[in-house]
């Protein structure tokens, strides 16, 4: 038996792990915990997927707020303090919302040595961002990993999931603005709105 597991076993009775179960597959207000619930399913509540498990929450979520990391650990039946502690180890889970468009800038060693600082920081300027934040209108996160794994194609940067190789500063900024303008909120039409009566 598991530390684990023989922690569980003094401070939640067999009696009551049902009903610790039936509470964390029942929160109200969002289905999104159901497909939570399947994989768990499939996984046969074993607590030894609990780091899969928080990577199909945040998928399903866009990130691990206190309910999801709440509901994650009632239904593996871990202290929610073990849950929290692996969740905020590992830096490729996030407590915040994402932006609708993301920019992960990879800062291994051989993009580092190929200037993936300064594309960092070419990306805060023009978007007043810092890494591991979104904007104030939420379009944006800027996110930097240690290592994509892409190291033939440094210096790396992912736009919403797609590599791109070799950028610069510059190449990075111009393809965000793209991305960013192409589907910019339609408030062009919003300024010939006549708000409130008048003669």
């Amino acid at each position: 038996m598991s530390d684990t597991a023989s922690v569980l076993a003094v401070t939640v009775p067999e009696s009551k792990r049902s009903v610790v179960r039936r509470q964390a597959e029942h929160l109200p207000g969002d289905d999104r915990f159901a497909l939570v619930d399947k994989h768990l399913k499939r996984v046969h509540f074993a607590q030894d997927q609990l780091i899969e498990t928080l990577h199909v929450a945040q998928d399903v979520f866009g990130s691990l707020s206190d309910e999801v990391l709440l509901h994650v650990a009632r239904a593996l039946r871990l202290p929610p303090s073990m849950v929290y502690g692996v969740a905020t180890f590992y830096h490729l889970f996030s407590f915040e919302p994402p932006g609708d468009h993301s920019c992960t800038v990879c800062t291994g060693t051989a993009c580092f040595v190929k200037g993936a600082d300064d594309i960092v920081s070419g990306v805060a300027k023009a978007h007043g961002v810092r890494a591991g934040e979104t904007t104030g209108d939420g379009r944006l996160t800027l996110k930097t990993a240690r290592c994509l794994g892409s190291c033939g194609l440094a210096p790396v940067v992912v736009i919403d999931g797609e590599v791109l190789g070799h950028q610069s500063p510059q190449v990075a900024v111009d393809r965000l603005d793209a991305i960013l303008s192409a589907d910019a909120p339609q408030a062009a039409g919003l300024g010939s709105v006549v708000v409130g009566g008048g003669a």
